[in-house]
């Protein structure tokens, strides 16, 4: 079933989508499924030629309408322009969906102060400058709107080896939470979803190169025993982009089989103990009371 659309058809026409890094994995998966329910989409990243390739493969399988604008969202001007050429093609816009991210894995020691900003611009600045252009857009509009940013658990609870990254998203979270409250009188509503593991191919050989994904098995660390499949975030964030969630505001939704719970109980690990070791625990416990 989780592989399954949740909406109805028509539950996104005439809305207009921007989503950044939108030419592939996550963003891709979810843009084709906001195709699908009769949404306009407008696609972001710095590669131009990734783009308009997805553009065109996107359209052949929705029969929807993509446009594609190579931004860099370290750049206000460029935010400025994906803003611009949206309406003028689609003549206004509905969504915001900040998904653009970078992240590196390694000892923080190890990172020179470049790879750390490189980081924290894409993933918190990009995200502002984009809430900024849009946001100013739609309250001189006076246009009611929706905010979507793609976190993750970390940003609540932090993370080593991945801090520039927990940094950041740490800061998108603030800052949807206090927009949700700010701009609500707008008519703007601003949530987040935090996802745990969904594996796509470029991002996750990126960051587990060679067998490290093998021996990194994210299916170990997540109570369902499996890890997500790109329907169920698409399915999620068109529900919160949707008129069908018009009273969540503020809001940070987890998708991640309850793999964040699973690291923070302080017992959890106890599941890697087999039957046959508890029997004997038992044992060992009523032995101990009866003495």
């Amino acid at each position: 079933m989780y592989n399954q659309p949740m909406l109805r058809d028509d539950a996104m026409k005439g809305k207009t989508i921007v989503i950044t890094g939108g030419g592939t994995g996550l963003g891709r998966a979810m843009g084709t499924y906001f195709l699908k329910l009769g949404a306009n989409l407008v696609i972001t990243s710095r590669k131009a030629d990734v783009l308009e390739k997805t553009a065109k493969e996107m359209e052949q399988e929705t029969g929807g309408k993509v446009l594609a604008v190579a931004c860099d969202v370290r750049e206000y001007e460029q935010v400025e322009n994906v803003l611009k050429e949206t309406l003028q093609t689609f003549g206004q816009v509905d969504c915001l969906l900040n998904n653009a991210a970078g992240n590196f894995i390694s000892p923080t020691e190890r990172l020179s102060a470049n790879a750390f900003s490189t980081v924290i611009d894409i993933v918190l600045k990009g995200s502002v400058n984009c809430t900024l252009a849009f946001g100013k857009h739609w309250i001189a509009a006076k246009q009611p709107a929706s905010i979507l940013n793609i976190v993750t658990t970390y940003a609540f609870t932090g993370s080593a080896y991945v801090v520039p990254s927990a940094c950041a998203k740490g800061g998108v979270l603030a800052m949807t939470r206090s927009l949700a409250v700010e701009w609500g009188k707008y008519g703007i509503r601003t949530n987040a979803i935090a996802p745990g593991p969904f594996p796509t191919k470029g991002a996750w050989e990126r960051l587990l190169p060679g067998d490290l994904a093998e021996k990194f098995d994210f299916k170990n660390r997540v109570p369902l025993k499996r890890v997500g499949e790109h329907q169920e975030l698409a399915n999620l964030a068109a529900f919160l982009l949707s008129d069908f969630s018009s009273y969540i505001n503020g809001e940070v939704i987890t998708i991640d089989g309850g793999e964040w719970l699973q690291g923070a109980g302080q017992f959890n690990g106890l599941e890697a103990i087999p039957d046959e070791l508890w029997d004997s625990f038992a044992q060992m416990t009523r032995s101990a009371k009866g003495s």
